[in-house]
């Protein structure tokens, strides 16, 4: 789910790239020192998963873990999402460097909203933060794929058919990103419950700057 140079008019690029920039002084100034081992291990997890991709058609679908990263990270997650995204496009020439704004507003956002769905609904048991983590690893691919299609659409009658396919090609993505969600946030439950719970609310004491 990387969007290359060339598919988005030039007035959506550039804001996305505003969006994106504004989005992310935000995300980084909510990042503690504390919190920066598990924004690496997530930033790692979040790149090798991008990488493993499956072709359907004109596009293709691999695992995007925005859910995932907001129900651990919570708004942080916007940094390590767009640190995984450029170190995608400068190795690898995933996404163009044109559309990294996009890309990370598409991924991005999605982990915000699913950070705040995971911290709502988590309750006190396993079972609940396993219900909780499918409902945000869920969501946010189906989220990320309404705006993957949202933007081809943007930039023309000739990526409407290659938005539709996207968002086909993303159905069975949502079930397994539910699945592989459910199951991280439980086996974090039972062996290391307590990164599950400063993902969202970080104390303004705690920003830097």
């Amino acid at each position: 789910m990387h969007i290359s140079d060339g598919v988005l008019p030039v007035s959506v690029s550039l804001g996305g790239y505003a969006v994106s920039a504004a989005l992310a002084a935000w995300s980084a100034r909510r990042t503690t020192s504390d919190q920066l081992p598990k924004v690496a291990v997530v930033t790692s997890a979040f790149f090798v998963a991008s990488l493993v991709h499956i072709p359907l058609g004109p596009t293709s679908a691999h695992l995007l873990l925005p859910g995932l990263a907001g129900a651990l990270l919570g708004p942080v997650a916007f940094v390590a999402i767009g640190l995984g995204l450029l170190l995608q496009c400068l190795l690898f020439q995933f996404g163009g460097l044109t559309a990294l704004g996009a890309n990370a507003l598409m991924m991005g956002l999605p982990a915000i909203a699913c950070g705040w769905l995971f911290q709502a609904l988590k309750g006190n048991t396993h079972l609940r933060h396993a219900a909780a983590g499918a409902a945000a690893g869920a969501m946010g691919t189906a989220m990320a794929a309404i705006f993957l299609a949202g933007l081809l659409a943007a930039g023309g009658e000739d990526f409407f058919g290659v938005a539709k396919i996207a968002m086909a090609a993303h159905v069975p993505v949502i079930f397994i990103e539910g699945a592989v969600s459910a199951l991280t946030i439980g086996f974090l439950f039972r062996v290391k419950p307590e990164l599950l719970e400063k993902g969202l609310v970080t104390s303004k004491k705690e920003f830097h700057g």
